[in-house]
């Protein structure tokens, strides 16, 4: 019973860790090129591959199409967590994606824009 239940935890451990490797993926996809080099970060091509490979090793398992690779998946969770941590906040400020959430698309950069 006891290892059944770790069975399951370490599958859900898994299976989160696949999709934070998914999701840093497409979100790298969805950047712009000179926001990489204006950031100061690695290119995109770098960070496409780096985590296309990552989330590709991280899916295959689930698929029934490779075992698991441990440590692979480790330097691969290490490269997600570097850029869900490090990059993508990068890439935010300089883009101006870091705005906060509710304002009005009227406000401007010093608070509300009334038209006067």
């Amino acid at each position: 019973m006891l290892i059944e239940g770790f069975n399951g935890l370490l599958l859900l451990i898994t299976l989160v860790v696949a999709a934070l490797a998914v999701f840093a993926f497409v979100d790298s996809t969805l950047r712009r090129e000179d926001a990489y080099r204006a950031a100061d970060k690695q290119t995109k091509p770098f960070w496409l591959i780096l985590l296309g490979i990552t989330a590709l090793i991280n899916v295959l398992p689930f698929l029934g199409l490779m075992g698991p690779i441990m440590l692979l998946q480790i330097i691969g969770l290490i490269a997600t967590i570097v850029y869900l941590v490090d990059v993508r906040p990068a890439l935010k400020q300089v883009t101006g994606g870091g705005r906060r959430r509710g304002g009005s698309s009227s406000d401007g950069p010093y608070g509300p824009f009334n038209g006067r």
